[in-house]
């Protein structure tokens, strides 16, 4: 099995980085589209809308990259015995926590979606600089290497 992800590692490697370009659209897209369904009332046609549009977003573009972010990480990071190695625990604890960040905006929406406001327009202006800090972080972690 090793030596058939060998053979397809760079094909794995473009793979991966393809599908986290696409999760990372979406968690930079959500926290907008939140914003804008913050200003719709509640029950109107308009807040409908921005439902119906993070459904979509969440189900063609956040949960399948996600998905196949974490499906081809594994194949990589069992390719190149990334497991002892301490930049890929840093990265590995990096995207666990915006998968789990992922989880909660999706909650999030879904609650805004029935009318409750839990959190202030602010916070959500906030949230959005997330998915920015936490990938760049990654990105440093797995090219430099630093430990």
């Amino acid at each position: 099995m090793l030596d058939l992800l060998a053979s397809i590692y760079l094909w794995l490697r473009a793979g991966h980085i393809i599908f986290v370009i696409f999760w990372m659209a979406g968690l930079f897209i959500l926290p907008r589209q939140l914003i804008y369904m913050y200003a719709a009332p509640s029950g109107s046609a308009e807040e409908a809308l921005w439902v119906k549009r993070i459904g979509l977003l969440r189900k063609m573009i956040l949960t399948p990259g996600l998905v196949v972010v974490w499906l081809l990480g594994i194949a990589l990071a069992v390719t190149i015995g990334a497991w002892d190695q301490g930049w890929f625990h840093a990265k590995l604890l990096l995207v666990l926590l915006l998968s789990g960040y992922h989880g909660w905006m999706i909650a999030m929406a879904k609650k805004m979606g029935t009318g409750d406001r839990p959190i202030p327009e602010k916070t959500l202006r906030l949230l959005n600089e997330v998915p920015a800090t936490a990938v760049a972080l990654i990105v440093v972690l797995a090219v430099v290497k630093p430990f």
